[in-house]
């Protein structure tokens, strides 16, 4: 299949959330959720009704100065240019005077109230948790740390739908061209029996479930054997769709929904050896890793809108309906991480994305690094309510039409 002129294979932005999208990232992952429709254009005025600040609960209480600090992100030098001039996208121009604000701003909750609009999204809403492993790993395979994350092959782009030359499998989203030719890359079943063990793209070696795990999450802290550490994140994936092995085992009478929370799937895992790999191959989508060098250890992992994740404020949406930097302030079920005592109930903003995150009212909660960020994001699967803040420069026109 030749290349079509239309694709140029530029790279996609690496992050936790890219990746299952191969992204259900996090805790929908492991589950059978509720089915969300899948959102096949930008949230649109009849999706919103406008609501007030002061009917938000648990909006006075939130801790404003942090919202504002994973805000401010989307002002410095790292962030991704917002050129766009769809539904609640700022211009260059708009944009600037929205930071210069932020950055003078002396009291957080008055900025956010004095420049946006609350909107409700009327879809019912439904939120999981996703957090970065921290696991060990070897740069050698040894009997222990016998599976490698493997590096993106040469060749490997994306093939928007749009873009997808005549004959293109539709479920299809990236592709490998070769002298001018675009080819389908093998899937997880053909990669797991070594359709690419000649091209040496061996990162570093896990044990196989931490690896399929990691492949999940998208991103990782490694404690590696000779006393080094590294951080590997997303760097392409086959393309392939992605499918939940825990839904899947839940199909089969396994088990329930509720058995089969993060950790609940990796006992049925361990207890099952002789079934891992064949139900492993059931998910056809395949990530593949680099190294990650360019955030400090201190910062979270580099998410899709190329800005540090930060915990507890930054949310995976599908990035077809909102744009990445929307504050979305999300009411849920659970309880608060640092305030057990309360429901969740926190300004947000949307910088990560991932396949399984579909729908205008579906977000995933980044809840940090480490086995205790990792047991809290197992067991979020919770109803929610979703309050996207649309600078005011767009919500006057919108919210004529939302009423």
């Amino acid at each position: 299949m030749r290349y079509p002129a239309g694709v140029s294979g530029k790279p996609q932005p690496s992050g936790v959330a890219r990746c299952m999208k191969g992204a259900a990232l996090a805790a929908s992952l492991f589950v059978a959720g509720p089915v969300i429709a899948m959102a096949q254009s930008p949230l649109q005025s009849d999706d919103l009704t406008p609501v007030r600040f002061a009917d938000l609960a648990g909006w006075a209480k939130d801790d404003h100065q942090a919202a504002l600090a994973a805000f401010l992100r989307f002002c410095g030098p790292d962030a991704r240019a917002v050129d766009s001039k769809d539904l609640f996208r700022l211009n260059q121009e708009k944009k600037q005077i929205l930071c210069a604000a932020a950055h003078e701003a002396t009291d957080a909750r008055i900025f956010f109230e004095n420049h946006f609009e609350p909107f409700q999204i009327r879809q019912n809403g439904f939120v999981t948790g996703y957090f970065e492993p921290e696991v060990s790993a070897s740069r050698e395979k040894t009997g222990r740390f016998s599976v490698p994350l493997l590096q993106k092959p040469d060749g490997l782009v994306h093939v928007p739908e749009k873009e997808q030359p005549k004959g293109w499998p539709k479920h299809l989203s990236h592709g490998r061209l070769f002298e001018g030719t675009l080819n389908e890359m093998p899937d997880r079943a053909a990669i797991m029996d070594g359709a690419l063990v000649d091209e040496a793209l061996e990162l570093v070696w896990l044990n196989p479930i931490d690896a399929y795990f990691i492949h999940v999450q998208g991103s990782a802290r490694l404690k590696l054997t000779d006393g080094s550490t590294m951080r590997v994140g997303y760097a392409g994936k086959t393309g392939h769709p992605y499918s939940g092995i825990a839904k899947l085992l839940v199909q089969r009478g396994e088990g329930t929904p509720e058995d089969f929370t993060m950790s609940g799937l990796r006992h049925w895992l361990e207890e099952n050896p002789d079934k891992r790999d064949a139900l492993f191959k059931e998910n056809r989508s395949y990530i593949f890793f680099r190294e990650v060098t360019e955030t400090g250890p201190d910062l979270g992992p580099i998410g899709a809108a190329s800005l540090p994740l930060v915990p507890g404020r930054s949310l995976a949406i599908d990035d077809s309906s909102l744009p990445y930097g929307m504050p979305v302030f999300v009411s849920a079920g659970f309880e608060d991480p640092d305030a057990p005592d309360l429901s969740f109930q926190r300004l947000m903003l949307a910088d990560d994305t991932g396949s399984a995150i579909k729908g205008h009212g579906r977000g995933d909660v980044f809840i940090g690094s480490g086995e205790a960020a990792g047991r809290i994001a197992g067991e979020i699967r919770h109803k929610a309510v979703f309050t996207v803040l649309v600078p005011k420069s767009a919500a006057a026109s919108l919210k004529g039409r939302a009423d």
